[in-house]
């Protein structure tokens, strides 16, 4: 009984070997355009799989990248919570909301933003703008720790009115309420 069991086991296995081994062919032979979405995805994990090279870590793209580790005594050192925060953000792309004050156009805030953008290229600071409403920009800031450095900057521009981070805001110039940036308070919907 042993023995026939082995043999049927024996022979299954040898015949999904076969069948394997001719869906592969088949599935090598098919023309390129005819793939299915299926067919892609297998032939990428052959791919991912067969690939030696694995990407060294300045290589990678900055959203694989690891951040660099905080360390407690690093923290424990630390007085100001926006120290630390900055130091949480290191290696990370993070994104600045501007508002800018009054109401200008489109136009107008691009221009705004494109000065406030060239100043910040010419302190060395690499980053990108976006102006996405009327009155509002993204400012995008590929080192974390060097965002709040950019919104020392935006908050002492005369025609800024809020710098968002991270959902926390600052008051800008053109803020009732600016302090210098030491304080921040959330602002209501009406304020605007």
């Amino acid at each position: 009984m042993k023995t026939i069991f082995l043999i049927v086991c024996t022979e299954l296995f040898i015949f999904t070997l076969i069948n394997t081994a001719k869906e592969d062919e088949k599935w090598k032979k098919k023309d390129v355009r005819d793939y299915t979405d299926a067919d892609l995805e297998r032939l990428y994990d052959q791919w991912e799989d067969t690939d030696p090279d694995e990407l060294s870590e300045d290589e990678l793209p900055d959203y694989k990248k690891r951040p660099p580790p905080i360390y407690e005594k690093d923290i424990r050192n630390v007085k100001d919570p926006e120290e630390v925060l900055k130091m949480s953000k290191k290696g990370r792309v993070i994104m600045l909301f501007v508002t800018v004050s009054g109401d200008p156009t489109e136009r107008e805030t691009n221009d705004i933003t494109r000065l406030w953008h060239g100043s910040l290229f010419n302190a060395h600071f690499d980053i990108q703008r976006y102006v996405i409403e009327k009155n509002r920009a993204i400012f995008s800031v590929p080192d974390g720790s060097k965002a709040w450095d950019v919104k020392d900057f935006l908050i002492k521009q005369d025609r800024c009115l809020l710098v968002t981070i991270d959902g926390k805001e600052y008051y800008g110039k053109a803020h009732s309420k600016f302090e210098d940036g030491k304080k921040s308070t959330k602002l209501k919907k009406d304020e605007f």
